[in-house]
């Protein structure tokens, strides 16, 4: 009953990942997701050199033991980076237990509160028509929920649409399905919130126009509005009916949410780059959001995202649980294995990992109408071909940043 093996395994077969493996003294093993887009290394580097260590001989059913230890132990809490080392943890310590019961996971946290998990996709184009032909693709793969996202004239280059130019190190990558460029320098777009503000309404009619009204819709302001910017925006998206308006302002600031609350009926979801409770505690106290956006590789894990959840529920505030492509698929299978789970699941994000990811990691999961299940292997249902993960070595890459028009670097 103790830890004999803790490895860090880097891959990059669409983007770089970071997994941890974990093996039993009697050969039982389990994958956690420690990857931190466009900071990869860093987390590498605190697993290797100072989580690994302290894990062998350790007792790997003691997972709350474990979680705590690895917390309070380090004195220097919080950050991407420790919660992302202590979320690897985390997540392979479930998959064991799972493995050794003979069970799903979401069956250990107290079995389904519902056959599936209703997912959402991203859309993206420059302009209508390109965008209408995403949001028809992505019907036809069985989305029935769908994030919109749109370029703004005047402007060259920004966050989720697919259709601009990257190069994300694939031929057939898309630049939504993975933003960081590999090379030695981030890459520079360009921002004018005022031209996005008066634009997007207008998207959001032509869509609904186009689509009908009863398609759940979303967008992600992606922290770039100020309070009174994202209050606007909120009551003017208004007769579109979204499913909500995600990270409308710059997380930081938590009192603005206040500030959008009394100006808008639009649902708000925020915390994609969150990393502990701490950090929900009071907009979740104050009601200020309806989704909690954390993500359960940046939050500490399973264990952590839970308590977040369960807190949250006494609210009536559900999951919107972070679930892009620098999720890698054992982050998303603890993601689905918890909603599945939880009383107060939302909506999950879902994008599909590339054919080279799904060969280095093998799973479980399943997609049907629309509607997600991490499958009933024990554990969470993933399992990491370590040869085909060593084709692919990792490659530097960075998410781009913002400039306004005068040079000012800006919320990207």
């Amino acid at each position: 009953m103790t830890i004999d093996k803790a490895e860090v395994i880097v891959t990059s077969p669409d983007r770089n990942f970071v997994t941890l493996k974990i093996t039993t003294a009697d050969g039982v093993t389990g994958l956690g997701d420690a990857t931190l887009n466009g900071r990869e290394l860093a987390v590498v580097s605190y697993l290797r050199d100072h989580v690994a260590p302290l894990l062998i001989g350790a007792d790997e059913r003691r997972i709350e033991d474990t979680w705590q230890f690895l917390y309070r132990s380090a004195y220097w809490r919080r950050g991407p980076v420790t919660m992302a080392a202590i979320a690897a943890v985390d997540m392979a310590l479930w998959d064991i237990k799972g493995k050794q019961a003979g069970m799903p996971v979401y069956q250990l946290l107290g079995g389904a509160s519902r056959t599936g998990l209703l997912a959402y996709g991203h859309a993206s184009g420059k302009e209508l028509p390109e965008l209408f032909d995403s949001v028809r693709a992505h019907l036809e793969k069985g989305y029935r929920a769908i994030r919109i996202q749109t370029g703004v004239p005047g402007l060259q280059a920004i966050y989720g649409i697919a259709s601009q130019s990257a190069d994300t190190g694939g031929g057939d990558a898309r630049y939504d399905h993975e933003p960081a460029r590999r090379g030695a320098k981030p890459v520079e777009e360009d921002w004018d919130t005022r031209a996005y503000l008066n634009h997007l309404p207008g998207v959001f009619e032509a869509v609904r126009n186009e689509f009908g009204p009863d398609i759940p819709l979303l967008h992600d302001g992606h922290h770039r509005m100020t309070p009174i910017q994202a209050a606007r925006l909120g009551k003017d998206l208004e007769p579109y009916d979204l499913f909500w308006l995600e990270d409308c302002t710059p997380a930081e600031n938590q009192e603005a949410l206040r500030l959008v609350r009394q100006h808008t009926t639009t649902p708000l979801a925020i915390g994609e780059i969150f990393n502990t409770v701490w950090d929900f505690k009071d907009i979740i106290r104050d009601q200020l959001i309806d989704y909690v956006r954390g993500a359960v590789t940046h939050m500490g894990g399973i264990s952590a995202l839970k308590k977040t959840l369960d807190y949250a529920a006494m609210y009536q505030i559900k999951s919107g649980m972070h679930g892009p492509t620098d999720i890698s698929p054992v982050g998303m299978a603890a993601a689905m294995h918890l909603g599945l789970a939880i009383h107060n699941f939302g909506i999950q994000e879902y994008m599909q990992h590339g054919a080279r990811t799904d060969q280095v990691f093998q799973q479980s999961f399943t997609w049907t109408n629309g509607m997600l299940h991490p499958g009933d292997a024990p554990g969470l249902g993933v399992e990491l071909d370590v040869d085909e993960a060593g084709r692919y070595p990792y490659e530097q890459a960075y998410l781009p940043y913002n400039r306004l028009a005068d040079g000012t670097v800006h919320d990207w």
